[in-house]
């Protein structure tokens, strides 16, 4: 879908959602410009995503946009920038783009200026996605470190079940965090660029807001890697937990077998079938056959209680 703005005057804001092949090569023809295809904005080395030749800018930023409860999926966000047009080229829904066609439908607004929008509306989005993982990785924090996790006794089955999830919404969060960065790493590559090659006609407020936004993006990603700091300090956390509940199991266990087999032994001895065993013959044989077997598996367990391993 084609959206130019403004609609009546001399296009300045060329805006393709989900083009086909068909309507980029139309879209080249009517506007006299070259816009990539989506093969050639899935590239991943930045000399194909920050291009320069003719005063004509191509720039491809990967984004991800964030829906809850659905899957994330990248896709590139392509720009084309002249002094006089600006074409957005994008394959998914991103919700900002409304907001920005109502900023720039406010007043008159040269193409560097909408570029200047649409890229300050994506830095704040961003920061607003690293805003909303680090109150996720907050949660986080205060659920594994919560007192409950050292009070004696505790549920193992829902400490575990607690230990798992704590485990994916980790992992869903370094998922995000890394589609972030993503994004983040292109933009940041992207300011210098866009400064040093327009030079000659970039006006002079937008290449202010140009530095601007170079440093906010340095500033989120600086911020990026203490989040990501975080949460790797948060999975190691969630795993010693784990491997804790795991020690606790095979010392439990390597108690009860060790406890377990003098009783064995007793129990053995006396269903031995021998003919001469002078206990069978006692009044109080059988009862004392059963007091040697639970004493046997007492004392190691007070042994274990004495020495703090149980």
């Amino acid at each position: 879908m084609l959206t130019a703005y403004p609609s009546k005057e001399n296009p300045v804001w060329i805006d393709l959602w989900n083009p086909t092949r068909e309507e980029i090569d139309q879209a080249c023809t009517d506007y006299r410009i070259n816009i990539p295809p989506r093969e050639q904005l899935d590239e991943i080395e930045f000399s194909s995503r920050l291009q320069y030749e003719d005063d004509t800018f191509t720039i491809s930023v990967p984004v991800t946009p964030y829906i809850q409860g659905e899957e994330d999926t990248t896709s590139p966000l392509g720009f084309v920038l002249t002094k006089d047009l600006l074409v957005t080229v994008r394959f998914t829904h991103l919700h900002t783009f409304q907001a920005i066609a109502e900023r720039v439908k406010r007043r008159k607004r040269s193409a560097p200026d909408i570029f200047m929008v649409v890229i300050e509306a994506l830095v704040d989005y961003h920061a607003d996605r690293l805003e909303g993982l680090r109150a996720e990785a907050l949660a986080i924090s205060g659920r594994i470190f919560h007192k409950d996790m050292t009070d004696q006794p505790r549920q193992l089955a829902k400490t575990n079940r607690m230990l798992r999830t704590t485990l994916v919404e980790i992992g869903d969060m370094g998922e995000r965090m890394s589609h972030i960065r993503d994004t983040l790493l292109v933009l940041q590559r992207a300011m210098p660029f866009l400064i040093e090659h327009g030079d000659g006609w970039i006006e002079p407020p937008v290449r202010a807001r140009l530095k601007m936004a170079g440093k906010d993006v340095s500033s989120l990603n600086d911020y990026e890697v203490h989040l990501t700091d975080k949460l790797q300090f948060l999975l190691d956390a969630a795993l010693g937990f784990i491997n804790t509940e795991q020690n606790e199991l095979f010392k439990v266990l390597t108690i009860a077998s060790v406890a377990g087999i003098p009783p064995v032994l007793v129990a053995g001895i006396y269903g031995m079938n021998f003919h001469f065993m002078p206990e069978l013959e006692w009044h109080y044989g059988y009862l004392y056959a059963w007091g040697a077997i639970i004493l046997s598996g007492v004392l190691p367990v007070l042994w274990f209680k004495k020495r703090g391993w149980w």
